[in-house]
C-alpha cells in the first residue's frame, strides 16, 4: 500500500474538514484519533473512498507515512499537545516535522520548536482561521517555526488554503512562534471588528428604532462598499434570519458572548510589550460585562434601565455616520494590531511582512475583507512602516470618517447606548495626533509622591529632574524605569 502524504491527529470538525481538503488535493492522508471509534466512523462517512488512511496508534499512523514524516495535531492547545509530541518523539526520526494547527499560545509553539530542534526534529506552529467552512474549502494558513520545515509542508499547505487573485492565503510567517503571534492578533482583531458591528447594530436599534429588516438591508448595502467583509455579509443574513413565529432570531438569543481566550491573549501580550491596544482591550471587556447578565439585571432594576430620548430618524446622514465610524474605528483597529506585531516583531527579532500577512488574511479567514489590500499597499509602499494612521490612503479615509464618527459617538452617549469600542477608537485616533498630551500632570504627580523625576520640555530628552513639591521631600531622586 502507497505510504500516505502527511498524518493528522485529532478527527473533531476542523481535524476532518482539513483532511477532505488534503483529500480533494489528490494528497494521501493517515489519521488518528485517541477515541479510534470516531477514526472507524470517519471512514465509513465523510471520507468513504478518498485516499484516506485510518490509524488505532501512533506507532501504526507514524508507519504509514513517507518519510520525512509529516505529522499535523489538530487537538485541545496545551498539556494535550505536548503530550502528542511526547508520545510521537520517541517513533519518529531526525528531519520529521511536528505540526500544531491549534490555537496555541505563542510561548508555547516558541518552546517547542527549540526543544524539537535539539532532538533533530522539526516543528511547525501553524495558526489557522477560517472555521468549520474555511478548514473544508479553504483557510488562511500563518505558518511559523523552523524554517526548514516550510519546504516539507508548503505544497501542502498552500494547495488547501483560499485562494485570492490566484494567490494562496499561505505564506511563511517567520521563526519560533511567529505563526501563533500572528494568528492571535487575528484573532484579537476580529474580536474588534464583532464588537463594532455589535455596536452598529445596538445605535440603529436603540438610537434610530430601525426594524431588523430594515438592518439587514443597510448592511447589505454597507457590504458593497468600504466595508465590504464576511463579518459584514453574515450580519445582515443573521439580521433578516426569522425564528419559527416569524420574529427576528437574533432578538431570541441570549445577550452573553462566550471567547476562548485568543482575544484575552492579546490584551496580555500589549500590555506585556506597551502598546496601546485600546480597542481590542475594549472588545474583550464588553465580551466580559455582557457575560454578567444577572448582576446587569439586578443593576438595571436597582439603577434604572437607561433612560432614552425618542430615536432620531434613521435618515441617510444618521446611517453615513455609522459607517464612517465603523470604518474609522475600523482602521484604528488594525492600525493597533498591526503596531503589536510590529513591537513583537521588534522585542523577538522576528522579520514580519506585514503587507504578506494583510494578504494571508484576504480570504478564508473570518477577518477577510477587501479592506486588507489597502493595508497590503500601504505596506507595500513603506513596509517600515510605523502605523498605518501615517499613510497617504488612511489619512484621507480617516479625514473624510472624522465628522460622521464623533455624531455616531455623541448618538451613543445621548442614547445611553454603550459604544465602547467606537469610543475609544476616537480617543486613540485623538491622542494620537496630540502633539502634547496632559502627561505632563501625571508625571508631575508620580514625581510629587513618589521622587520618579521628569523630563524637560526645555532641556534634551534623557536627562531627569526632581522637585521637592513640599519643602519636606530633599532633592533625592527614585531610580528612573520604565515598563
Amino acid at each position: 500500500m502507497a505510504k500516505a502524504d502527511i498524518g493528522l491527529i485529532g478527527l473533531a470538525v476542523m481535524g476532518q474538514n482539513l483532511v477532505l481538503n488534503m483529500a480533494d488535493h489528490g494528497y494521501r492522508v493517515a489519521v488518528y484519533n485517541r477515541t479510534t471509534e470516531r477514526v472507524d466512523a470517519f471512514l465509513k462517512g465523510p471520507a468513504a473512498g478518498l485516499p484516506i488512511v485510518g490509524c488505532h496508534s501512533l506507532e501504526e499512523l507514524v508507519a504509514s507515512l513517507e518519510r520525512p514524516r509529516r505529522v499535523m495535531l489538530m487537538v485541545k492547545a496545551g498539556a494535550v499537545v505536548d503530550q502528542f509530541i511526547a508520545s510521537l518523539v520517541p517513533l519518529l526520526e531526525p528531519g520529521d516535522v511536528i505540526i500544531d494547527g491549534g490555537n496555541s499560545h505563542y510561548p508555547d509553539s516558541t518552546r517547542r520548536t527549540r526543544e524539537l530542534r535539539q532532538l533533530g526534529l522539526r516543528f511547525i506552529g501553524a495558526g489557522i482561521s477560517g472555521g468549520e467552512e474555511g478548514a473544508r474549502h479553504g483557510p488562511s494558513i500563518m505558518p511559523g517555526g523552523d524554517p526548514e520545515a516550510w519546504p516539507l509542508v508548503r505544497d501542502i499547505f498552500q494547495a488547501i488554503a483560499a485562494q485570492v487573485e490566484g494567490e494562496p492565503c499561505c505564506r511563511w510567517v517567520g521563526p519560533d512562534g511567529a505563526g501563533h503571534f500572528v494568528k492571535m492578533v487575528h484573532n484579537g482583531i476580529e474580536y474588534g471588528d464583532m464588537q463594532l458591528i455589535a455596536e452598529a447594530y445596538a445605535l440603529m436599534d436603540r438610537a434610530l428604532g430601525m426594524d431588523h429588516d430594515a438592518m439587514a438591508a443597510v448592511f447589505a448595502d454597507w457590504n458593497r462598499g468600504v466595508l465590504d467583509s464576511y463579518l459584514i455579509e453574515i450580519t445582515a443574513e443573521i439580521l433578516a434570519t426569522r425564528d419559527t413565529d416569524g420574529a427576528p432570531l437574533v432578538t431570541r438569543i441570549l445577550d452573553t458572548a462566550g471567547q476562548k481566550g485568543t482575544g484575552k491573549w492579546t490584551g496580555i501580550s500589549a500590555l506585556e510589550l506597551g502598546v496601546p491596544l485600546t480597542l481590542i482591550g475594549e472588545a474583550v471587556f464588553a465580551r466580559i460585562l455582557s457575560s454578567l447578565k444577572d448582576e446587569r439585571v439586578l443593576a438595571a432594576d436597582i439603577l434604572g434601565a437607561p433612560e432614552r430620548p425618542p430615536a432620531e430618524a434613521a435618515s441617510g446622514d444618521a446611517l453615513d455616520a455609522l459607517r464612517d465610524a465603523l470604518y474609522a474605528s475600523k482602521i484604528i483597529s488594525y492600525a493597533q494590531g498591526f503596531m503589536l506585531m510590529r513591537e513583537a516583531a521588534r522585542v523577538q527579532g522576528w522579520e514580519l511582512d506585514y503587507g504578506s500577512i494583510a494578504l494571508i488574511w484576504r480570504g478564508g479567514c473570518i477577518i477577510r475583507s477587501a479592506f486588507l489590500n489597502d493595508i497590503s499597499a500601504a505596506y507595500g509602499k513603506e513596509p517600515q512602516l510605523q502605523n498605518l494612521l501615517l499613510d497617504g490612503f488612511f489619512v484621507d479615509a480617516l479625514k473624510q470618517a472624522e465628522t460622521g464618527w464623533r455624531r455616531a459617538v455623541t448618538l451613543a452617549v445621548t442614547h445611553a447606548v454603550p459604544a465602547p469600542a467606537f469610543a475609544s477608537a476616537l480617543a486613540y485616533f485623538d491622542g494620537y495626533r496630540s502633539a502634547r498630551l496632559p502627561a505632563n500632570l501625571l508625571q508631575a504627580q508620580r514625581d510629587y509622591f513618589g521622587a520618579h523625576s521628569y523630563e524637560r520640555v526645555d532641556r534634551e530628552r534623557g536627562l531627569f529632574f526632581h522637585t521637592d513639591w513640599t519643602g519636606r521631600g530633599g532633592d533625592v531622586a527614585s531610580s528612573t524605569y520604565e515598563i
